[in-house]
């Protein structure tokens, strides 16, 4: 039986649902899903392009480590990302210094990619691949509107959650 998530931005209000991969990708959906709910500030992405994230302190009683690994992420995907702090660090990421992100032993960066053309690059890590660990189902279009309102508006006092949910009925 498929298990599905919410995704949801809490000021916008909107939401979509995503079913998680648990036959590609069965260990990082289980960490993720024993974790919810979760929530944090939202982020867009400055390099990756189309995709908006949350930071959150590390949370899996054992790290998934890699599996269903992505450098192209496609809409739609929800991607897992598991740094040190020190990957962090640099002032060029524009994390404000009392988020306490680079202050944490292990930071996890859970994605929601809304678009076409993604790549996963650094300036200063080289390839950074994500664990695909779900995919939206409903609500994607809705989804992007949002997210290219975060990106051209601002995320400073959105928040993105993701919780359990039922399967969608559309």
């Amino acid at each position: 039986m498929s298990r599905f998530i919410s995704v949801t931005l809490e000021h916008r209000n909107v939401q979509c649902i995503a079913r998680l991969l648990d036959d590609e990708a069965p260990r990082t959906a289980a960490a993720v899903w024993d974790a919810l709910p979760l929530s944090g500030q939202v982020f867009h992405g400055k390099y990756a392009r189309n995709e908006i994230y949350s930071l959150l302190p590390g949370f899996a009683a054992a790290e998934p480590g890699k599996e269903n690994t992505t450098i192209t992420p496609i809409p739609g995907d929800l991607c897992y990302f598991a740094f040190d702090s020190d990957d962090l660090g640099n002032p060029a990421y524009g994390y404000e210094a009392d988020g306490g992100h680079t202050q944490l032993a292990k930071i996890i960066d859970l994605a929601v990619f809304y678009g076409r053309n993604n790549l996963l690059i650094n300036g200063d890590q080289g390839w950074v691949p994500g664990n695909v660990f779900g995919t939206v189902v409903s609500g994607l279009a809705e989804m992007a509107a949002a997210c290219q309102d975060i990106w051209m508006g601002g995320a400073r006092g959105e928040t993105l959650s993701f919780s359990r949910a039922d399967p969608p009925t559309d």
